[in-house]
This record gives C-alpha cells, structure tokens and sequence, in this order.
C-alpha cells in the first residue's frame, strides 16, 4: 500500500511528463508498420536531443564494406529551411516542418569509391533515421535531390556542399498533426518461395 501511494505522490508531482515516459516503447514491427511520409506537422521544433537520435540511428545502417560514406547536415533555422524550400517544389509540408536532415553521400569514400554503393548506403541510412523519426513520435518525410541536377545545385549551393558530394534527400521532420497515415503495402503475389 505504501509504494502504491508513492507512486500517486509521483505521479501527482511529476505530473504528464512522468506518466508520458512510462509509456510503452513501440516493438519494432510497431515502428516499420507505422511509419509513413509525413508532409503535415504543427510547427513545432525538434529538440537537438532527438535529432542527434535520429542521425545516429542512420549512422547505424549497413554500409558495404563498412565505408560509411555518410555525411549529414541537419538544419534548423527557418529562414535557411525557407530557402531551401525555394529550390525543391516537391518538399511539400516543408514550411512547417521543425527541421531538415540532408543526407550526403562522397562516393570517393564508398567501397570501390563506387556512386552505386555511396547511394545505396545513404539510403539505408535515410531509412533508418526515418523509422528513428517514427520511433520517437515524429514525422518524417524523403524529398529528392538526387538524381535532379537542379535541385541538388540548389541544395549544394545554399549549404556550402562540395560539389564531390551528393546531397541524396533533404528529410523533413517534425510533429505530425495526424492526417498522414500509414499505408498497407503488403501484396502477397510479390513473394516468391524458391524460384520466381
């Protein structure tokens, strides 16, 4: 009885945030079947906490040979995500997002200094950072700027990117509103057991 009421007492003090951080953390099936692109957040920001999360998460993908090949620049200043939005019309949602992750890719520094492995392995990471996003209550959405000439020149140009560098997406983050929802994709004729 005693430790019933001191819970109470916590609870009681501590108020939603103690009762927000006993909730249940999302299995990962949870997180890959939840998640979807999300192009309405609420403006709010993402704290640098969880923007570190989610980029060390893409640090954590495979990479051929273990190249890592990755770069990430992570923007946070609405006038600079503004600016950006001026040169990716397809970064729709991008005005309210709390902020942009750009995922770099060097193929000098993939495994056989190799374009195909240095993309390859930056898409594994933007993955990773998007179920991250999921996973932390956040929304997230992959805009292109690879393979499109102009919008990774617009996207060098206003980050200081070295034209060696290939800015692969520009990943929009922040709190979802709610509209977007997950799909089902899953399609049982596109399994084929031991032959195609």
């Amino acid at each position: 009885m005693k430790i019933l009421s001191f819970c109470l007492l916590v609870l009681l003090v501590a108020g939603p945030a103690a009762a927000k951080e006993a909730e249940p953390v999302k299995d990962t099936f949870s997180v890959i079947h939840s998640r979807k692109s999300v192009r309405s957040f609420t403006g709010a920001p993402v704290s640098v906490e969880n923007l570190e999360k989610m980029v060390r998460a893409g640090m954590a993908a495979p990479t051929a040979v273990n190249k890592q090949p990755w770069s990430f620049v992570i923007v946070t200043d609405k006038k600079k995500i503004d600016e950006l939005a001026a040169g990716l019309p397809t970064a729709r949602g991008i005005e309210k997002a709390g902020a942009v992750i750009i995922v770099c890719t060097e193929p000098e520094k993939a495994h056989l200094q190799s374009k195909d492995f240095a993309i390859i392995d930056a898409s594994l990471a933007s993955e990773n950072i998007l179920l991250a996003a999921e996973a932390l209550g956040l929304g997230g959405h992959w805009t292109a700027s690879y393979p499109y000439e102009d919008k990774m020149k617009h996207v060098r140009t206003m980050l200081g990117i070295p034209a060696s560098v290939i800015p692969l997406n520009v990943i929009l983050v922040g709190v979802p509103t709610g509209e977007d929802k997950p799909k089902d994709k899953y399609q049982k004729n596109k399994i084929h057991w031991g032959k195609w």
